[in-house]
């Protein structure tokens, strides 16, 4: 596979989620962490916006983390080792390795050609695709394996989401253009 095939996709969002701790004490680590807000009566963690990477985290008492406005590895490397050291400042031993893997990834790809979703939606007539012009512009299509959803808008522009990494995302994108070719 040429890469210039995939010249542009484009991660838009990285969601990650796992362990960092045994518990955290969610009053101390809201009190002694900036850009940290604690909001009990309206979500059961804590949200800490970290700057640079531009990532928030959501921190739960249970230790669990989900991370979200990922870009890339390293972004993720980097927050979970900002997360870690804040959790220290507080006086919260974080795991020496935490678990945490990449849950969701959101991914941008122009096609480069107008489609006919009208034309794209009756041709493929299949169960695994929704088209409601009148609630959303896009064609909603649902591949099985590897689990991605694809989002085809006119312009040629689409939206892939659902996948663990690069490669299943690139596998979407493979099975997509090769309906398409068959059916445009």
């Amino acid at each position: 596979m040429a890469d210039k095939k995939y010249e542009s996709l484009m991660i838009e969002n990285i969601v990650a989620s796992g362990v960092i701790a045994e518990s955290i004490d969610l009053a101390e680590f809201s009190k002694n962490v900036e850009n940290c807000e604690l909001n009990k009566k309206r979500f059961p963690g804590a949200v800490y916006r970290i700057p640079d990477p531009r990532i928030a985290c959501l921190v739960f008492s249970s230790g669990k983390i989900v991370l979200t406005g990922i870009r890339n590895h390293q972004a993720l490397a980097d927050g979970l080792a900002i997360l870690a050291s804040s959790l220290k400042k507080a006086g919260i031993e974080p795991l020496k390795e935490p678990r945490v893997a990449i849950t969701n990834m959101v991914c941008s790809y122009n096609l480069g050609r107008y489609i006919n979703i009208n034309k794209l939606s009756v041709t493929l007539n299949l169960e695994n695709i929704e088209y409601e012009p009148e609630q959303f512009p896009g064609l909603v299509y649902r591949i099985k394996d590897p689990k991605i959803v694809v989002l085809i808008f006119s312009s040629g522009k689409i939206i892939l989401t659902g996948g663990k990494n690069l490669q299943d995302i690139k596998k979407g994108l493979d099975i997509l253009e090769e309906k398409l070719a068959s059916v445009l």
